[in-house]
């Protein structure tokens, strides 16, 4: 099926949708941009642009090969355009009423063979499925931000989907030089449910003035090596994004682990979104809500020889993997490949787990449990059972 694959359609042409289309444009394929009006369709292209002009002046593709790309792409406000299209993909913003309105028009436009894909990352695939008359040819196909760099995509599949169309989608990855993993229809699938409420664990160290920023970012860039701590990530996510994210698990799972910080909350409702706005944890220096830094917790923490700063954020985290493997939700190893390709981890969490130990990542837990540190009640059943049995304990 895949061999007759040539035409791409991409809806919608922000950061997101732009880097898609130069991903597929890059892989061969013919594609066609859709915006809703010309202003926004100027916008898309010069995203294309300017990310095919640094790609040639960092010597990463030739001027002959940009020419062909730019000769495959085509830029439309028409989704008329798209009547002949093998495959497309949606890159609305995150509003039911927006995809509604994308995915009404793709399902009555484009041949019934033709698969629709979302690059949700919020959303139910499996409702999105539902506004369509194929609910069977619907896929999640989620990006990582800049689409042309990041190497994961997560594959969404939901109860409609069938084994061939996840096959399909699957290749379709990979065709465009993407490291799949192919996971469920659940909130925040792999990634940023293992991200984002490790962001939000370090907003609420931080609010309750257990470290200060720098100190947070740099004990876990210490502790596993991240190319950048959870604080300048959020900066750089986006603090309404990691909001959004936090509330999605929340509505999903009612579980306090995924409550949102109110610092969290409060930033976002103040506008500090982090680097778009100008303002956030980093951003705007001058006036950072720090949070007093001699707070008696903070002086218990720091005498408490079984809690380490890194430690207590990697452990929550490690914990969340382990559950999720736990739950058959993902393998250890799409776990591990989500946030190596799609966060830029040098190991995943089962890999920090094996450099660690199963024991003290439980110390880790009890210990912030003591001073009410995590909202995690016990450690992951399946991180229990990596322990030491008592026999061994006599050894």
């Amino acid at each position: 099926m895949l061999q007759e694959f040539t035409k791409v359609g991409v809806v919608g042409l922000g950061t997101m949708g732009a880097g898609i289309a130069e991903v597929f444009a890059r892989a061969g394929f013919d594609v066609t941009g859709v915006e809703i009006d010309q202003a926004a369709l100027e916008r898309g292209r010069g995203h294309v642009d300017t990310s095919l002009s640094r790609a040639v002046a960092k010597e990463r593709i030739t001027g002959d090969e940009r020419a062909a790309i730019d000769a495959r792409l085509t830029f439309t406000t028409s989704r008329e355009d798209l009547s002949d299209a093998d495959f497309v993909v949606e890159a609305v913003p995150e509003r039911m009423d927006l995809k509604r309105d994308v995915f009404g028009d793709l399902d009555r436009i484009c041949p019934p063979g033709t698969v629709l894909a979302t690059n949700t990352s919020s959303l139910s695939v499996t409702e999105i499925a539902a506004l369509t008359s194929r609910p069977d040819k619907v896929v999640g196909l989620h990006f990582f931000n800049p689409a042309p760099v990041m190497k994961l995509v997560e594959v969404v599949t939901t109860v409609a989907t069938g084994p061939e169309m996840t096959a399909v989608a699957t290749e379709v990855a990979k065709r465009i030089g993407k490291t799949p993993v192919t996971v469920g229809d659940r909130a925040g699938f792999v990634a940023n449910a293992l991200l984002v409420p490790y962001i939000n664990d370090a907003v609420r160290l931080y609010e309750r003035g257990v470290a200060t920023r720098e100190e947070i970012d740099a004990s876990v860039r210490k502790a596993a090596n991240l190319p950048m701590g959870p604080l300048t990530l959020a900066d750089m996510v986006g603090l309404d994004v990691c909001l959004a994210v936090m509330d999605v698990l929340w509505e999903e799972f009612r579980d306090p682990r995924y409550a949102a910080a109110p610092l969290l909350r409060r930033m976002v409702a103040a506008g500090r979104l982090g680097r778009k706005t100008g303002r956030g944890f980093y951003e705007g220096k001058d006036d950072p809500a720090e949070p007093d830094r001699t707070s008696r917790l903070a002086e218990m923490v720091r005498e408490e020889e079984l809690l380490d700063l890194g430690e207590m954020l990697l452990a929550p985290q490690i914990d969340d993997a382990l559950r999720m493997i736990g739950d058959g939700y993902a393998t250890a190893a799409d776990v591990d490949t989500a946030m190596r390709f799609g966060c830029g981890y040098p190991k995943g969490p089962t890999e920090l787990l094996e450099e660690r130990g199963a024991e003290s990542v439980v110390t880790t837990l009890v210990a912030m449990g003591e001073y009410g540190l995590t909202t995690i009640a016990a450690p992951a059943p399946l991180l229990m059972d990596r322990l030491p049995d008592a026999e061994h304990d006599h050894h």
